[in-house]
C-alpha cells in the first residue's frame, strides 16, 4: 500500500492537466478547490453542470469554465467521474463517442469497478477507481485509489497531487476497494450515529442540547486529534483513560 500526504505534496506548475469535472455537487465542488490548490489553472478546468444557477455559482467561485459534456471530454486529459453509481452508466454512453482516447477516467462512483467503466465507456482509456468520503469537503478526506492498465506515472501523480490537497490518499489493489467503502467510505456516518447516541445521552443527563453538543464534538475530534498525533494505538490510549473499577470502564 502506497501512502500520499498532504504535506508531501507539492503544487505542480510544470505542467497542466486539462481536466473534465462531469458532476457538480458537494464532492465535485470540493474537487476542483483540490486541483486549483494543486496549481491547476482555472482555464483548463471544464466542468459539466446542468443546472444554470449553479453552473453561475462555480464560474464566480473559481473561475472555472462552463461546457457540454461532449466538447469538456474531447479536449481532457483527466476525466473526473462524480456521478451517482445508478448514472454511470448512461454518462458513460454518453461520453463514449467523443472522449479523449488519450485521457485517464477517475471515477468516484463506489461499488463501479474499472472493467465496468472500461466496458460501458467501449474505449481502452486508462482507468483510476477512488474511493472518497465526505472530509473531502472540508480537506480532511481519506481517498483510497486502484490503477487500471496503462495508467502512467504522470497520470497516477496528478492525481493523487490533487486529491492530497484535500485529505488523506492510499493506493489498495482493487479487490480491496469493498473494504475500503466499508470502512472510509462509510466511516463518517458510523461517527455521525455514535456522535447522535452521546450528544442523546448527555441530554438525559441534564445538559442543555448546546453544551451536550459542544462536549461531544470537542472531545471526539481531540480524541482523534490524540490518536492521529500521538504515536499511540487505539487500546493503549483507551486503556489510558480507563483506571480499574472507575467510570470510563464502568461506561464501557
Amino acid at each position: 500500500m502506497r501512502n500520499y500526504r498532504k504535506a508531501h505534496i507539492t503544487n505542480r506548475y510544470d505542467y497542466q492537466m486539462r481536466t473534465a469535472v462531469i458532476g457538480a455537487g458537494n464532492m465535485g465542488e470540493a474537487l476542483i478547490a483540490g486541483l486549483i490548490a494543486y496549481g491547476e489553472t482555472p482555464a483548463n478546468i471544464a466542468v459539466c453542470e446542468k443546472r444554470a444557477e449553479r453552473a453561475a455559482e462555480l464560474v464566480s467561485r473559481y473561475g472555472i469554465k462552463i461546457a457540454e459534456i461532449s466538447e469538456s471530454v474531447s479536449d481532457a486529459e483527466v476525466i473526473l467521474l462524480v456521478v451517482k453509481p445508478q448514472d454511470m452508466a448512461s454518462v458513460l454512453a454518453e461520453i463514449g463517442s467523443s472522449v479523449n482516447p488519450a485521457a485517464v477516467l477517475v471515477s468516484f462512483a463506489a461499488g463501479k469497478k474499472i472493467d465496468f467503466i472500461s466496458t460501458q465507456l467501449g474505449k481502452a482509456n486508462s482507468v483510476i477507481r477512488v474511493m472518497p468520503n465526505t472530509a473531502t469537503m472540508v480537506g480532511a478526506g481519506m481517498a483510497a485509489i486502484s490503477l487500471g492498465a496503462g495508467v502512467t506515472t504522470e497520470q497516477r501523480d496528478f492525481v493523487t497531487g490533487f486529491l492530497a490537497k484535500s485529505g488523506e490518499v492510499v493506493e489498495v489493489s482493487e479487490d480491496l476497494q469493498d473494504a475500503v467503502t466499508a470502512t472510509s467510505g462509510s466511516g463518517p456516518a458510523y461517527f455521525f450515529a455514535f456522535v447522535e447516541a452521546m450528544i442523546s445521552g448527555a441530554q438525559e443527563l441534564g445538559l442543555s442540547p448546546e453544551v451536550a453538543t459542544k462536549l461531544t464534538v470537542q472531545t471526539l475530534v481531540g480524541a482523534a486529534k490524540l490518536l492521529a498525533e500521538s504515536g499511540k494505538s487505539a487500546s493503549e490510549l483507551r486503556e489510558n483513560v480507563t483506571s480499574p473499577n472507575g467510570t470510563t470502564a464502568a461506561a464501557l
